[in-house]
């Protein structure tokens, strides 16, 4: 008997840790086939905006070009400058076109690790960043970049010529495009920290007018303009963003939030309440009849 129990499997429950070693493994390698065919995808989608890379230029410069002054074109000084201005759009057009398909090898690597409650907010985070992304894009590149130009080239003058160059142009047209697509992205934000409950719709609804000046303050750096106007035009869109994540809260979050706390406090108060008196009751009907006489005689 002693033999068969020192010979007894461990329980099912233990983990072995060469089970959990090559479970790592064969994530890890999991892992690198996905990022490896992102890559390839990427690689095929620049290829493919090479073949179009001349209508894609002429897209991005249409944007420049007419909001310079009559007349004006963007110059290079550096040879290589205008190879890498090709090469950067190819590059961005191979992300662009490969995005759904990396988007795929990202969905099909993260959910497995998840608990099943978790899981159902892949579809809503996709749905909302791809919403987001989209957005912000268009917003940098046909109201904010070209409001941006048409400043910048108003100090032109037969005096002070206004001759952009091609690379710091598009430098400022990705940087843009980027800033404006993280801040399309706050509805996205709203929902998981709503979701968690670490924000409610009342908290950002009592903080609209805080919200309000950050975003002038954001709208004033991003247009580099002292026109009020030009900034009223750009902080509307964030301004309509944060009253979007507000309903987004509102639908997502606790609808009665100022009552649940409250609620559940005096709901616990009342339970150790009761579970006080219970234990009393149980103490004296514990106790002998001398005992509570000879208790008596002592009060």
């Amino acid at each position: 008997m002693g033999a068969e129990r020192r010979h007894q499997t461990p329980p099912e429950d233990q983990e072995d840790p060469r089970e959990a070693r090559m479970g790592f493994l064969e994530n890890l390698d999991e892992l690198r086939k996905r990022i490896i065919r992102s890559c390839i995808a990427i690689g095929v989608g620049m290829a493919v905006g090479a073949i179009f890379i001349d209508r894609i230029a002429n897209f991005v410069l249409a944007q420049i070009l007419r909001t310079l002054p009559a007349g004006s074109a963007l110059i290079y000084t550096n040879p290589s400058e205008g190879f890498a201005f090709c090469f950067n759009l190819a590059l961005i057009a191979g992300i662009v076109l490969a995005a759904p398909f990396v988007m795929y090898q990202v969905l099909g690597f993260i959910p497995p690790g998840l608990y099943a409650s978790e899981k159902k907010f892949v579809v809503p985070f996709v749905i909302l960043s791809a919403i987001g992304t989209v957005t912000g894009a268009l917003f940098s590149n046909y109201v904010l970049f070209p409001g941006m130009m048409k400043f910048f080239s108003a100090f032109s003058s037969p005096q002070l010529r206004m001759m952009p160059s091609i690379n710091d142009t598009f430098d400022h047209y990705i940087r843009i495009m980027i800033g404006m697509v993280v801040v399309f992205q706050m509805p996205t934000l709203v929902f998981f920290l709503a979701r968690l409950r670490l924000v409610t719709a009342r908290f950002l609804w009592r903080n609209l007018k805080y919200a309000i000046l950050i975003i002038f303050i954001v709208a004033a750096v991003l247009t580099s303009s002292a026109d009020a106007w030009n900034q009223t035009m750009f902080a509307l869109p964030m301004i309509a963003l944060y009253l979007i994540s507000i309903g987004i809260a509102w639908l997502v979050g606790p609808k009665r939030d100022g009552e649940t706390p409250a609620g559940t406090g005096s709901a616990t108060l009342r339970l150790v309440i009761g579970a006080m008196v219970i234990d009393q009751a149980r103490k004296l009907g514990q106790r002998s009849p001398g005992e509570l006489r000879r208790r008596g005689h002592d009060g």
